[in-house]
């Protein structure tokens, strides 16, 4: 097979940086013979993610021609691919598909990745994938289209994501890898994980699956791999017998998964971007298709998304602001004016103080220190971090050493004079100003004059918790969402006299949390509650006026959000809800709006709107209207829509010329890491320019 048919694509990518092919010839031990190992690298350090465009793909299949001919001749026993230090390699590079315009190229970068791939498994030798850190998308395609894998327990990063990126699975990773892993498990890597905040998996679960055929450590990976190759090719039949258990499956079981997998999509996005629905397509034919029927599909399936403003959304989103911007935070001081924190101190010891605590003690790897008022609270909060930290060593997150350590770290006082000597103390008491100021007052007596003191308030004023303090420059906000440890936005926000060391301090910290920081300025609710706010305070209005429920919660289902706006404040809280909504209302007036009915409902013990009938349905009990007054002026899910999408662009409008964050991108980031924003829809700033509501409003659009 010749690439020169692909050199006009690689022509249009001169600027990429390729991967290169390095092959090194090497002596199998047990005369086995010689094998010939492939590694994958770009020349740069590990910040610098080996990736797949078309030049590199071009290289890599000529690479594995030329070994084809050394294998006919016998001169190597088997191939085998493995990559440069933490990377196997980190898939197709986005860069380079978004510069391909046409059709006709899309397709050929398709029919590109399958011509190199499907060279990998048709040697006339074994080949091999030893898959030694982050291996996605093509990358994880890569080593799918080889005979056997083995993978290291140091690997992370594991998966196929296109789901999330609106793409497909598109160099046979649909059609292969359930049959290595069974058809639940490939739903789950394929549609569950990347609907899920883009989850992936490490070494061990991949091993566990059926990703990989062994498992071993870090230490000495490449060398344990290339003696358990030695001993596949004289005898593979236990690695197939292994093989062949965990990936059997009958007619009824692959149709389960697909169903699974449909109603996951239904539930997470409500069918509003294409791309997961048209992995399920593929998945599902893929039963009974040939892998090159499959691949025919695959490559159409590319060549249609690719076309798709979803796509080019999503591209936006996930690699102009998730990639890039989110590294290096807009207004972020200079790194160099952090100061090292030792030891953390956590103010409160409820359910938010324990998640800070365990994030803390488990990427920080420093002492921290819960304290409450009663000693009962303390142990409480601290039992909670210990039995967290048990769940994630029996979920195999920790090693028993280092749940040991997570555990040894966190301990709890009802005495604030424990923070003597920490250098950065955050709070997370009840969302009161007056309790939070009594809080940072008490703590000035106590901490030294470098401590960094820091709120997790979601709405209240900064520079309010601080201005009767000695010094306020020290107070910044540190707003983490719900829950902790999943969500990867963090609010930091600056008061007028935060100082420039404080606030590197904290963007240093957020770092280390592997957290998504961006600098906002103290204003009401900071960026992603005065958002949602707005839109709650829709959505809740257009109720009371009179609209019933399922179309006021369903109106902005065509967003593909992941909950609705009712669901939504039932998960929240409807008392937590409702003081937000109350200090905006305070803050901004009635564009902010506050439902009695909702304090009804609170009065009444409600959770929220919506309960389950006896069949399980969701409906509003009639003795919960009975409760209730609303108008008569109903609106259709259209207007309810249009009047939202006004709404949230008015809002963002001000925002911006409040200087609340730097530029429209930082709005986006905050929308899609704190809220869940759908990627199909590029942030909330271009949906809105898209819909015309910008126009409509302010205008003029956002970009």
């Amino acid at each position: 097979m010749s690439f020169d048919r692909f050199e006009d694509l690689a022509a249009l990518v001169p600027n990429e940086v390729i991967t290169h092919s390095l092959v090194e010839d090497i002596v199998l031990p047990g005369n086995a013979g010689i094998l010939a190992l492939i590694t994958l690298d770009n020349g740069l350090d590990h910040s610098r993610p080996t990736t797949l465009g078309p030049g590199t793909l071009i290289e890599f299949g000529r690479t594995l021609e030329s070994l084809r001919a050394r294998a006919a001749s016998g001169e190597i026993a088997a191939v085998a691919l493995t990559g440069k230090p933490y990377f196997l390699t980190a898939g197709a590079d986005l860069s380079t598909v978004k510069t391909l315009k046409s059709a006709e190229h899309g397709r050929l970068m398709a029919e590109l990745g399958h011509s190199a791939y499907n060279l990998l498994g048709s040697l006339g030798v074994p080949s091999f994938a030893f898959i030694n850190g982050v291996a996605l998308g093509g990358g994880l395609e890569i080593a799918l289209a080889a005979d056997f894998r083995t993978v290291s327990t140091g690997a992370h990063g594991i998966g196929l994501p296109e789901a999330f990126i609106g793409l497909v699975p598109g160099w046979g990773g649909v059609y292969r890898l359930p049959r290595l892993t069974g058809p639940r498990a490939a739903v789950k890597i394929m549609i569950e994980n990347p609907l899920s905040n883009n989850r992936t998996l490490d070494g061990r679960t991949a091993h566990e699956y059926g990703v990989a055929d062994a498992l071993f450590e870090p230490a000495d990976f490449l060398e344990q791999s290339i003696r358990w190759a030695a001993d596949a090719l004289n005898d593979p039949a236990e690695i197939l017998d292994r093989r062949a258990a965990l990936s059997r499956y009958d007619d009824g079981e692959w149709q389960a998964a697909a169903q699974a997998g449909r109603a996951f999509i239904e539930a997470k996005t409500s069918n509003a971007a294409p791309a997961p629905a048209m992995v399920m397509d593929l998945f599902e034919a893929a039963e009974h298709r040939t892998q090159a029927e499959s691949a025919a599909a695959e490559c159409e399936a590319l060549t249609e998304l690719m076309r798709t403003p979803q796509f080019h959304n999503t591209v936006y989103a996930f690699l102009d602001l998730v990639q890039k911007r989110a590294k290096r935070p807009a207004g972020a001081p200079d790194r160099s004016l952090a100061r090292p924190v030792t030891k953390i101190g956590v103010v409160g010891a409820g359910l938010m103080a324990s998640q800070l605590a365990l994030l803390f003690a488990r990427q920080l790897g420093v002492p921290v220190v819960l304290t409450d008022i009663e000693q009962s609270r303390v142990d409480r909060g601290v039992s909670w971090v210990h039995a967290e930290t048990d769940k994630l060593l029996a979920r195999k997150k920790l090693s028993q050493d280092r749940a040991n350590r997570v555990k040894a770290l966190v301990s709890g006082s009802v005495s604030k004079e424990v923070f003597a000597d920490a250098d950065f103390v955050i709070e997370a008491v009840f969302e009161e100003l007056e309790v939070k100021k009594a809080v940072f007052a008490e703590l000035e007596r106590v901490v030294s004059p470098e401590c960094v003191l820091a709120t997790n308030t979601s709405s209240l004023s900064v520079a309010a918790m601080a201005e009767d303090l000695e010094h306020p420059e020290r107070v910044v906000g540190f707003h983490f969402f719900n829950p902790v440890a999943a969500m990867p936005l963090l609010e930091i926000v600056k008061a007028p006299s935060t100082a420039d060391e404080v606030l590197a301090t904290a963007f240093a910290v957020g770092k280390e949390l592997r957290k998504n920081a961006v600098l906002v300025k103290d204003a009401p609710a900071f960026v992603v509650n005065r958002i949602l706010g707005r839109m709650f305070g829709e959505i809740t209005a257009v109720f009371d006026e009179g609209t019933d429920a399922a179309t006021a919660d369903g109106a902005l289902r065509p967003m593909g959000l992941p909950m609705t706006p009712f669901r939504l404040l039932a998960l929240v809280g409807l008392p937590v809800g409702q003081h937000v909504q109350e200090s905006l209302h305070a803050a901004f007036g009635d564009r902010f709006y506050v439902s009695k009915n909702q304090q009804i409902l609170i009065d009444a013990g409600k959770k929220g709107l919506w309960e389950q009938d006896d069949a399980g349905n969701d409906v509003v009990p009639e003795s919960t209207l009975a409760l209730l007054t609303r108008g008569d002026s109903p609106s259709s899910g259209e207007e309810v829509l249009r009047r939202t999408q006004d709404a949230l662009a008015d809002e963002i409008g001000r925002m911006l010329a409040e200087g609340v964050v730097a530029a429209p991108e930082d709005i986006d980031l905050c929308m899609i890491l704190g809220a869940g924003w759908p990627m199909h829809l590029g942030g909330i700033t271009p949906y809105l320019d898209q819909v015309g509501a910008s126009g409509r409003v302010n205008g003029r659009t956002f970009h």
